[in-house]
């Protein structure tokens, strides 16, 4: 197997990893929606850099969704309404995670981070052309 491929698949695996904890924490401790929130924005950064690893350009430490976008959107169009998406994802990687940052989250809010995350997992593995099977989208309680 080609060695960038393994390199995606661990990212793809990564995200998946935070997509799974936002999914198993709504349904557990529903409660914690800034632990939930920030995960679903982690799993999209992930997706978003595995992407950017499959079009052969280097990744930049940064939790920017849109520069993130923008950067495969100069390779591979992206329609608007992706842009729409990590908008809502967009402060979830640094307002949630500190007690000085409050941001108040509805159910609504965090259902829809979740589908959110779930369709850029959609989205990005089929532009990769791969098909990574994800376990726990059977136990999502927002599909």
């Amino acid at each position: 197997m080609n060695e960038i491929i393994k390199i995606i698949e661990r990212w793809i695996e990564k995200a998946d990893h935070d997509l799974g904890t936002a999914i198993i924490t709504q349904k557990h401790i529903p409660k914690y929606k800034d632990t939930i929130a920030f995960h679903c924005q982690q799993a999209v950064e992930k997706y978003l850099k595995s992407f950017i690893l499959k079009l052969g350009l280097p990744i930049k430490r940064t939790h920017d969704l849109v520069f993130l976008l923008e950067q495969i959107d100069k390779y591979e169009k992206i329609e608007y309404e992706w842009f729409e998406k990590v908008f809502v994802l967009q402060d979830f990687a640094i307002e949630v995670r500190y007690p000085d940052q409050v941001i108040e989250l509805s159910d609504e809010d965090i259902t829809t981070a979740i589908e959110i995350a779930v369709q850029f997992r959609k989205m990005i593995l089929e532009k990769m052309g791969l098909d990574i099977a994800f376990d726990d989208f059977n136990n999502n309680p927002s599909r």
